[in-house]
Parts: structure tokens; C-alpha cells; sequence
């Protein structure tokens, strides 16, 4: 299948290129030509297993992969928890969490990011690239431990990534800062994570950066979503969720159900759209937000403005005024117009806004919901679940639940809806902790542990083994350092 540039002057003839390229050359995002449908296969995957049902989803966009593709899935999900990477759980009748954090890192990016070391490995390959690849990442906390996981010690590949000092959780911090790995490299920026994104992409878009890496023997490639090699496994546990309902006679094949993602850099929720585009049955993707809501803001109106205070929130990897991913939609929602695209990212990067027209925004509510959550109500939404269901809510989880309230109770809507969960309660125990009991206490361990007592939810054994690994990533920088700290860890 061809990709081309949502700014309408690049494409790849191939995923393997577009997933080895990462960004496109003209500053764009690479999209699928057209979407494969896959209304007819959904009763074929019911009695598949994950892997199969990946292999399906992703095999329709990666068609020169063949049979390799496979045994890249099956190693994928040997990676997760009971061999199931999105176990779906039922709190009542209509209401269903999309367990996604069962992986290595304890957070939904592990979906992909376990896949794509090897679809870019394969990429490398099948494209003729020698030279070493550097992969890029900023993280607004999960992106970050995810990709160094699955990267850590491939061959031919390094990976940096750049994340806000203080902007991630003592948990997530520890989880990046400790990675093992030769081949590995971790940078805090002075910022939130808009400036690690926007350093990332000065750096892709820099002729002198890659004249310079070209010299190095080195080649950039991306582990964000603005990669379709991470984009196109999330689609899977879409398709998957509706098929473990139809299979536990939750709900009749064809029958439409809601998704509720709470989303920052809008990649998860993308993945859902590309699924509906796929021809799943999904009545409304709810688009949920922390009080950073520009995104809310965007549904509503019509209008992106990232013209605003910036918060940081117990949900920080949405913590985020810059959704790239958002671009793709735009593209989409404009009729597939490259030029009009890169007019309103132009406007975005030098006013900071934009804004789309009446019968797009008419357009965008056929298909999207959105609302936001801020401190308080996420709070407080944690705890009430917690009474009312004993289920523990990460914060970000926390989020999608309070916007899924409101959903029913402006639309009267009834239909099954599937909560993404994205992350574990114990990456955000101090938060959790309080919400559900008052308590504060500072250190992440005994938080943990007092955790453990009062939900009787055991501490998974990623947590527990941070308490004795040393923390090897200390360097904080300002975010017009970041190719030179680039430069330093290439050149050794």
C-alpha cells in the first residue's frame, strides 16, 4: 500500500518505508492511501486469538510483510500478561474497561511499541537501509519507558528519548531513568512535553541535522505516533474489544457500541477513527480530556487553540496543548487536502491556532463526543468507582470515566461503551492513593504498598523491582540543547 504526507508534498511506497521514514519529508504525517474494509472479516476474527486478530488488521495495511508479519505479532504478545494484551472487563451492563497496561511497562503503549522494533527492523531491511537508525522520542511519560523497553539492545538501532523533568511521575520518571541498555539514551528538558515534541520535530525538519547524522553513519526514524508503525497496532484492540463482546453474547454482530479514550497527543483515539473508517461498527469516540482541553475546546467550537495556561495534572502524559496526531484527522476532515493541511499547521506554529469551517465541525459530530475532567472530578470519580465498583481507576482512566457520565447523560445514550484503560493505577500510586483514602504520602514505594492493603490489587512485579535498580539518567537540559545532547550520545 502507497502513504502520503497529510501536507501533500511526500509519500512512501511502501508501509515499511513510511514506518522507517517516521515523518514525512515535508513536515507531514504519513496516512494509508485509502482503508482497507474490514466489515466482512470482523466474524472471521471472532474466534481468533489476539495475535491472529492483529495480523488481520495490521496485514491490510502492511501487505509486503507477508507471513513475517505473524510471528511478529505472536512475539508481541508473548510480551504480555497471560498472553492477553487487552483484557476486556465488565462493571455493568453497558459499561466495560479495555485493560490496556498488561505489558512490560504497564502502559497501552506497550501494544505497539513491542511490534514496532520489529516492523521497523523488517522495514530496514526490506528498504535497503545500512546505516544505524536513531529513533527519536518525546514522551509525556509512557512513550518514553515503552519505546527504550522495546528497543533496548536491537541491533543497529539507538534510541534517545527527551521527557519533561518535571513533568512525568516519580514512577514513570524511575521507569526511564533506570532502563537498561547499551544502545539507549534518556534526557529530562526544562518544559513540558510540547517542547520535547517540538524539539523532536525541529530536528527531523532540520537539513543540517540530518546532513550532520548523515556523516554519522546515522538515520532518524520515530517511536511517537507520528509514525504509522506505532499507530496501526492500536487500531487492533479495537477490533479485538468488539469481538470478545460478540463472542461473550454481550452484544450481536453489527450492533454499534462507544468508545471513550482519554487522549492527550490524540494518537489512541486516531486509532479508533481509523477503525470505524475500517468499517467497525462504532457509534461515538469520546474524546476525553484533563484540564488541559484544548482538544474539548476544539469539538465544541471548531477551534484549536493552544493559546493557554498550561496545567500539570496527576494525568500527565495527557498533559499536552499540542496533539499531533490531530493533524491526521484534520486531513481527513478537509477531504484529504494537503495544501489546506499545512496552511492550518502554519497557523498553528506561528499563532498558535487555527480553525476548520462549519461543515467540517458539523462532520466531526457524527463521529466524536468530547469532554473534560479536571482535579477535583478526577478525584473524585477514582474513589467512586473504587466504592461502587471496587475497580481501581488510574488517573488518566479516571479521566474517560467521568466524560463517559457525561456522554449518557447528554445523549441518553445506552449503548455499551468501552472505557480504554491506559495505564496502571501503581505508575500514579500517590495520586490513586489519596483519592480513594485522603492520605498523602510523598514517597512512591510505601504509597505503593499502602495501596496494595487497602485494594488488595498486588503490586506488579515492574514496580517492585525499581526500588533496586539505579537511576544511570540524570542530564536535564534546556530544549535548544536537545541535538546536541543528540550528537553526544552518537558519537559516544
Amino acid at each position: 500500500m502507497k502513504f502520503i504526507s497529510t501536507r501533500g508534498k511526500d509519500s512512501a511506497d511502501s508501509a515499511g518505508k513510511a514506518i522507517v521514514q517516521g515523518l514525512a519529508s515535508d513536515g507531514g504525517l504519513f496516512v494509508p492511501e485509502s482503508f482497507p474494509n474490514l466489515s466482512d472479516k470482523i466474524k472471521d476474527m471472532l474466534d481468533m486469538s489476539y495475535s491472529e486478530r492483529a495480523n488481520l488488521v495490521i496485514g491490510s495495511y502492511l501487505e509486503e510483510y507477508g507471513d513475517k508479519l505473524f510471528s511478529f505479532c505472536e512475539k508481541s504478545e508473548g510480551r504480555f500478561e497471560d498472553l492477553d494484551p487487552a483484557p476486556l472487563v465488565k462493571l455493568d451492563e453497558v459499561f466495560y474497561v479495555l485493560e490496556l497496561f498488561h505489558g512490560p511497562t504497564l502502559a497501552f503503549k506497550d501494544i505497539a511499541l513491542t511490534l514496532l522494533p520489529s516492523l521497523l527492523r523488517q522495514g530496514a531491511n526490506d528498504n535497503g537501509v545500512k546505516e544505524d537508525i536513531l529513533i527519536l522520542v518525546a514522551t509525556s511519560g509512557d512513550t518514553g519507558k515503552a519505546a527504550l523497553s522495546g528497543f533496548q539492545d536491537q541491533e543497529g538501532i539507538k534510541i534517545i528519548v527527551f521527557y519533561p523533568s518535571e513533568g512525568v511521575s516519580d514512577m514513570q520518571k524511575l521507569q526511564m531513568c533506570s532502563q537498561e541498555g547499551d544502545n539507549v539514551c534518556v534526557v529530562g528538558i526544562n518544559g513540558n512535553f510540547d517542547d520535547c515534541q517540538n524539539a523532536v520535530k525541529q530536528i527531523f525538519s532540520s537539513d543540517k541535522a540530518h546532513q550532520i547524522l548523515k556523516e554519522n553513519n546515522v538515520v532518524l526514524s520515530s517511536a511517537n505516533s507520528i509514525n504509522f508503525g506505532r499507530l496501526v497496532p492500536q487500531i487492533v484492540y479495537y477490533f479485538s474489544a468488539y469481538c470478545d463482546l460478540v463472542g461473550a453474547n454481550q452484544i450481536k454482530l453489527g450492533d454499534k457500541i462507544n468508545f471513550v479514550v482519554p487522549t492527550g497527543n490524540f494518537g489512541n483515539i486516531l486509532a479508533g477513527y481509523y477503525a470505524k473508517q475500517m468499517g467497525l461498527p462504532i457509534e461515538k469516540l469520546v474524546c476525553a480530556s484533563n484540564s488541559n482541553n484544548v482538544l474539548t475546546e476544539f469539538f465544541l467550537s471548531g477551534d484549536y487553540d493552544k493559546n493557554r495556561e498550561f496545567f500539570k495534572t496527576t494525568s500527565p502524559s495527557m498533559d499536552i496543548l499540542i496533539s499531533s496526531n490531530l493533524e491526521r484527522l484534520i486531513f481527513e476532515l478537509s477531504n484529504r487536502n494537503g495544501e489546506l493541511t499545512k496552511q492550518r499547521m502554519e497557523e498553528l506554529k506561528n499563532n498558535g491556532k487555527y480553525s476548520i469551517s462549519k461543515e467540517e465541525k458539523k462532520a466531526l459530530g457524527k463521529d466524536f463526543f468530547a469532554g473534560y475532567c479536571d482535579e477535583e472530578e478526577c478525584a473524585e470519580t477514582i474513589a467512586d468507582i473504587f466504592e461502587y465498583y471496587g475497580y481501581v481507576l488510574d488517573p488518566h482512566t479516571a479521566v474517560a470515566v467521568k466524560v463517559y457520565g457525561e456522554l449518557k447523560s447528554f445523549e441518553g445514550n445506552a449503548l455499551p461503551t468501552v472505557v480504554l484503560s491506559t495505564a496502571s493505577p501503581y505508575k500514579f500510586p500517590q495520586s490513586v492513593l489519596k483519592a480513594i483514602n485522603g492520605k498523602k504520602i510523598s514517597d512512591a514505594f510505601v504509597s505503593s504498598s499502602v495501596l496494595e492493603e487497602l485494594t488488595a490489587m498486588p503490586i506488579p512485579e515492574q514496580i517492585l523491582e525499581l526500588k533496586n535498580k539505579e537511576k544511570r539518567f540524570t542530564k536535564v537540559i534546556e530544549k535548544e540543547q536537545a541535538f546536541d545532547a543528540v550528537l553526544d550520545f552518537i558519537k559516544g
